[in-house]
């Protein structure tokens, strides 16, 4: 199997600064309930820092003793941020749905990325962030001391 090569997003330590100062409220799909994953662990950061966050996982109805909503589609609230855990052959049908909320922010994980559902998202005015990690961008741009 060939390693794939994922471009990089061409976004600036100010852009994504500015997402993070910007954004108060984050959808997560794919989070878990598992306390080793990072689909649970980077939001858990992300809640300490003030965030507020809204699990998306089918299979649970509650994570870190929010509610877990099933689909972006049954949230109901106005996020900033969509941040995708899921395999990039997923991330499309994510996006898909992430269009119909208009979050200002689609933001695939470190080591997703799915050119279809980026091109969809930033053609529709929606800024993309891929192959990242929100917690680690957060510590690097934003954690005292920087």
């Amino acid at each position: 199997m060939t390693e794939r090569v994922i471009p990089p997003d061409g976004l600036s330590d100010d852009e994504i600064r500015d997402i993070f100062v910007k954004s108060k409220r984050i959808a997560v799909v794919g989070m878990s309930r598992d306390p080793q994953k990072p689909a649970n662990y980077v939001p858990r950061y992300l809640i300490s820092r003030g965030y507020i966050v809204f699990p998306v996982n089918p299979s649970a109805s509650e994570i870190l003793g929010l509610k877990s909503y099933r689909s972006l589609l049954e949230l109901d609230a106005v996020v900033d941020v969509v941040d995708v855990f899921r395999p990039s052959e997923e991330v499309l049908s994510v996006a898909e749905q992430a269009l119909k909320i208009r979050p200002k922010v689609f933001w695939m994980q470190e080591g997703i990325y799915n050119e279809a559902a980026s091109r969809l998202l930033a053609s529709n005015g929606i800024k993309v962030v891929w192959n990242r990690c929100m917690m680690r961008e957060h510590m690097r741009l934003l954690s005292s001391g920087k």
